[in-house]
C-alpha cells in the first residue's frame, strides 16, 4: 500500500492535471527552503532529494568549483557596482522629476572576477574535501539530517509548495493550450471587464479585445460561442491566451471543419477578405476537374454554408472561383455585380471596371463594401464606372429617329 505522503501526491496530479514528478520538485524545493530557514546558512545551495515511500530526505550543499579569486579584490568589485546602481537609480529618480528623457544603461555585467559564494567553491578549498577536484567539477556535501522545523519554515515550505505547484499548472495550461492556437473552440462567456470580453475555455479563461469583437455581437453572460485562438503566451501572471471573433482565419477554420472537400485538400481556401459581422468573400479553387468547389462549399440546398453563416452570427459569404487570370477573378470577385469589361493597368497595379448602370450601385455596394472586400481579396486596386452605350444600340435609336420623323413634301 502506498504511502499517505504518496496518496496525497497522487491526488493533487489527478487534481491539477500535473505530473508525478512536477509535484515532487516543489516538495523537494520547500524542503530546501524550510532547511535552509532553521540548520542552514545564507551560503549554502541547498538540495534535497526526497523519499514519497518512507517521508525521508537526503540532503546537500551543491557547489561548482572555479578558479581561485583575491577576495578583497572581489569585494571592492563588488562595492563598486553598487554604488554604480545607486547612481543610477538617484540620476533616472532626478529625470522623472524634470520629465527628462530616462537614462539608457546595459544590464551587461562587467568583466572581471565572478563568485558567487552561494554556488561556487574556489578549487584550493575544494581540494581540502576532495583531492582530485578540477575546475568545472561539481562538489555535493551531504548535509546532516533536518531534526522537527519550526513554525516559520513550515511556512516557508507551504509558500514554496504553493507557488511551484501554481507555476508547474500555468505550464501545463500554457502548453495544453498552445497546441491549439490557430484553431477554433468552444467557449462560455463568463464576464465583461470595461470593453474586454473574458471567454471561459474550461481550464483557463480566454481574452477577447475590443478589436476581436464583432460590432453587430453582444456577448452576454453565460452565451456559448465559437472562438478562434488568436494567440498564446505566458506572461508573469500566467498564460495568456488572445481569441478573436473578427480573424480572416476563422472563416477559413469553419471551411474546414463544415465542408470536407476544404479539410481534405480537394478544394483549396485560395484567398479571404472580411468585414467582420457584415460580409466575406472567400475565393476557392480545385484542382480535381469533377469538383465543383462553389457547389461543395454551398452544399445540398444551401446546407453547408448556412452553417457557417449561422455560426458568424448572420454574416453574409460570397464564395467565388479563383481564376489565375486576373480579369477573370476580378470579374467574379465584384459579385453579385455583372461586370462588362475590366481595363488593367499593370504600372498601378489597378483595374478599372465597367457596369452597366443598373448594376453600379451593386458594384459598389453598401458603402463601397463590395469594391472594397473585392479589393483585398485580389490585391488590386479598383476603380469603377458606368459602361457607355454600344455604337449599335446607338446606330439603332438613331433609325428609329429617322423612322418617326414627319416626311416634307
Amino acid at each position: 500500500m502506498p504511502s499517505a505522503i504518496e496518496q496525497a501526491i497522487r491526488q493533487i496530479v489527478e487534481e491539477k492535471g500535473l505530473q508525478y514528478e512536477a509535484v515532487i520538485d516543489a516538495i523537494e524545493s520547500a524542503l530546501a527552503a524550510a532547511y535552509r530557514k532553521d540548520f542552514g546558512d545564507k551560503n549554502q545551495n541547498t538540495e534535497v532529494k526526497f523519499n514519497p515511500e518512507d517521508g525521508s530526505m537526503q540532503i546537500w550543499d551543491v557547489k561548482t568549483v572555479v578558479e581561485d579569486v583575491d577576495l578583497e579584490e572581489l569585494e571592492h568589485q563588488e562595492e563598486e557596482r553598487r554604488q554604480k546602481a545607486e547612481q543610477l537609480a538617484l540620476q533616472i529618480e532626478e529625470a522623472r522629476k524634470k520629465g527628462e528623457p530616462i537614462p539608457t544603461f546595459s544590464l551587461e555585467e562587467e568583466e572581471g572576477l565572478k563568485f558567487n559564494p552561494k554556488t561556487d567553491i574556489m578549487v584550493s578549498e575544494a581540494k581540502i574535501l576532495k583531492h582530485n577536484a578540477k575546475v568545472g567539477d561539481v562538489i555535493r556535501n551531504e548535509l546532516p539530517q533536518a531534526e522537527e522545523f519550526g513554525r516559520m519554515a513550515a511556512m516557508t515550505a507551504k509558500q514554496v509548495i504553493t507557488q511551484k505547484l501554481r507555476e508547474a499548472e500555468r505550464e501545463v495550461v500554457y502548453n495544453e493550450f498552445k497546441e491549439h492556437e490557430g484553431e477554433i473552440l468552444n467557449g462560455t462567456v463568463q464576464r465583461r471587464e470595461g470593453r474586454v470580453v473574458l471567454v471561459d475555455l474550461g481550464r483557463t479563461t480566454a481574452i477577447m479585445r475590443p478589436e476581436d469583437q464583432i460590432p453587430t455581437e453582444r456577448y452576454n453572460t453565460g452565451d456559448r460561442i465559437k472562438v478562434f485562438v488568436r494567440q498564446v503566451g505566458l506572461t508573469t501572471k500566467g498564460p495568456e491566451i488572445l481569441v478573436s471573433r473578427t480573424s480572416e482565419e476563422m472563416v477559413r477554420k469553419l471551411f474546414a471543419v463544415e465542408i470536407p472537400e476544404v479539410e481534405e485538400g480537394s478544394v483549396e481556401i485560395r484567398a479571404i477578405a472580411r468585414e467582420a459581422g457584415s460580409r466575406s468573400k472567400v475565393a476557392v479553387s480545385t484542382p480535381d476537374e469533377s469538383i465543383d468547389p462553389i457547389g461543395a462549399c454551398i452544399g445540398q440546398r444551401g446546407t453547408r454554408i448556412q452553417t457557417i453563416i449561422s455560426e458568424l452570427g448572420g454574416e453574409k459569404v460570397d464564395i467565388i472561383e479563383w481564376n489565375d487570370n486576373i480579369v477573370e477573378f476580378i470579374t467574379h470577385s465584384l459579385s453579385p455585380a455583372k461586370v462588362t469589361s475590366v481595363t488593367l493597368d499593370e504600372k498601378e497595379h489597378s483595374a478599372f471596371v465597367k457596369v452597366n448602370a443598373d448594376q453600379l450601385s451593386l458594384a459598389i455596394g453598401k458603402g463601397g463594401q463590395n469594391v472594397r472586400l473585392a479589393a483585398r481579396l485580389t490585391g488590386w486596386k479598383i476603380n469603377i464606372g458606368e459602361a457607355e452605350k454600344e455604337a449599335s444600340e446607338v446606330t439603332e435609336e438613331k433609325e428609329e429617329d429617322n423612322l418617326t420623323t414627319p416626311l416634307t413634301p
